[in-house]
């Protein structure tokens, strides 16, 4: 959100937002305010169109059944993996979760083994690492969303992956995760020199 002075309000692009008598008022035209003056349009203000046209798409050839039943598999899913792997990893919240299955890295105390060092060698395992770090209000967080597409035996292939990480893990070989990724086209990076340092402009 951008907020102006009051002498260049008027001047505001569209789309903005008025506060009146009624509340807040989204003002698409220039005629809804008639003592603006905006230069022009910005943007649409509706978002990357081609997303929604996705997503309308998806949820109209689902219909009303299939949404219910993607979501149901979604939960049913999370669930599932969390069953598989809580007496392996180390599950912060007790009972059943949602659409996403969340662990923390103290199955990992001790090893010299960090989440990130375990995501990682994910990498080398051919899957998509987790999110990690997040929530924030868990130490070392991995959250886990396998969504509804998933079988059960691409779960179970994905739990027996993660089960071996951490039996390597906890057998002392650290290396294993800290040179990790080797076999993807890039390797490990320094992300805190990237973050202080970035590079936001490609040179020949």
């Amino acid at each position: 959100p951008t907020v102006l002075s009051e002498r260049l309000a008027k001047f505001a692009p569209l789309p903005f937002v008025m506060h009146g008598k009624d509340g807040f008022t989204m003002i698409e035209n220039a005629e809804q305010a008639p003592n603006a003056k905006p230069f022009g349009r910005m943007k649409g203000f509706h978002g990357q169109f081609s997303v929604l046209v996705k997503a309308l798409a998806y949820v109209m050839s689902m219909g009303k059944d299939g949404i219910k039943q993607a979501s149901t598999d979604a939960v049913l899913n999370a669930n599932y993996l969390r069953s598989k792997l809580e007496k392996t990893l180390s599950v912060p919240f007790s009972g059943i979760c949602m659409h996403e299955v969340l662990f923390d890295e103290h199955f990992l105390e001790g090893t010299g083994v960090t989440t990130l060092d375990f995501a990682k060698a994910l990498i080398d395992e051919g899957y998509h690492p987790m999110t990690v770090y997040f929530p924030l209000v868990v130490h070392g967080a991995m959250l886990v969303e396998p969504t509804e597409t998933e079988s059960k035996a691409t779960l179970d292939a994905f739990a027996e992956v993660v089960i071996k990480l951490t039996e390597k893990a906890k057998s002392g070989d650290k290396e294993h995760f800290t040179t990790a990724p080797i076999h993807a086209p890039r390797k490990r990076l320094d992300e805190t020199l990237a973050a202080r340092t970035p590079v936001l402009k490609w040179e020949v």
